[in-house]
């Protein structure tokens, strides 16, 4: 297939999956409301099923939920029906994603909510299939037209559940108040995790803060400064609080005017940018990355107790 012709194919899967996409609007309505609600008010887990293409978006689903703080489980119909069953409680909740609503392997867990009286919802594209009828609560979608050529491979209609159950899970995520720092701890690895840590975790404690204080002469200070190694200095009042900072730039500055006669007050910079202890590695790195600076203080109620250097938060990403 020549160039041309390969774009204006994969073009037209992206028009069409987006023409579809945009007649989702009325699927957030009251049963989208329901389907949530439920979830939320549900003690358990929710069991998150589905079959072929299906599945796999379930599955997915199944992983957002649980690391944006509602605890779910992936359970294959195939293997529901011989066992898996038994790890579904009277507390739980199933989510059944299905396009046609007729898969029959979905039929054992239907039967096994409606015996256990446990909340089914679910997600298709058919209001005649057996999946919406026996639903407590089920999402509709318009039945698309789908990106294959054959009209037969799950594509459009699969990037219509995967949405439905993101929005599902997003609206979780704000009912529960869930933010970054609880993020964090159901993501521990890969990059995004490594942002999700707290500067707490990796800060320079103790004896090895750079600090003077504010009274101090440079000819102490500089001392004080080429052997903590990390290119700046804090000063602190009688307070042990932070008040100014001296990097390589205010020595530069000072430079040619008896530097080492004066204090630290009078050569520093005053109010130097500072992040609490609580503040996410990603964050920080934004940060010195704005303001241009390597290197940065954490306090707790403007007192000194750890810095950061940017090549602690590069390590990281090693």
């Amino acid at each position: 297939m020549e160039k041309s012709k390969l774009l204006k194919e994969a073009k037209k899967v992206l028009k069409t999956e987006l023409e579809s996409i945009k007649t989702l609007n009325s699927s957030f309505n009251q049963s989208f409301y329901n389907v949530v609600k439920t979830i939320f008010n549900t003690k358990g887990r929710v069991v998150v099923t589905g079959i072929g293409k299906s599945g796999h978006i379930a599955n997915k689903i199944s992983a957002t939920l649980s690391s944006t703080g509602t605890p779910a489980q992936f359970v294959h119909p195939s293997e529901a029906s011989h066992g898996d069953l038994g790890t579904i409680t009277r507390n739980d909740c199933i989510l059944a994603f299905s396009n046609s609503g007729q898969s029959n392997e979905l039929n054992d867990i239907i039967n096994y909510a409606k015996r256990f009286n446990i909340p089914l919802l679910s997600v298709s594209s058919n209001k005649k299939g057996i999946l919406y009828t026996k639903s407590d609560h089920a999402i509709l979608f318009k039945k698309p037209i789908e990106a294959c050529p054959l009209n037969l491979a799950p594509t459009s209609s699969t990037t219509m559940s995967l949405i439905i159950g993101d929005a599902i899970a997003i609206t979780l995520l704000k009912m529960r108040g869930f933010k970054a720092s609880n993020f964090s701890k159901f993501h521990p690895g890969g990059n995004l995790g490594k942002d999700l840590v707290k500067v707490s975790e990796i800060m320079h404690e103790e004896k090895e803060l750079p600090l003077v204080n504010e009274d101090d002469l440079m000819s102490k200070s500089l001392l004080i400064m080429t052997k903590k190694s990390f290119g700046c200095l804090g000063v602190i009042n009688k307070n042990k609080k932070l008040i100014g900072i001296i990097t390589d730039g205010d020595l530069r500055r000072n430079m040619g005017k008896s530097i080492i006669n004066k204090t630290s007050y009078q050569v520093m910079t005053k109010n130097p940018k500072v992040v609490n202890e609580s503040t996410l590695v990603g964050e920080a790195l934004n940060i010195m990355n704005a303001k241009k600076i390597t290197s940065l203080f954490v306090c707790n109620q403007s007192r000194p107790i750890g810095i950061i250097h940017i090549h602690d938060l590069l390590r990281l990403s090693t």
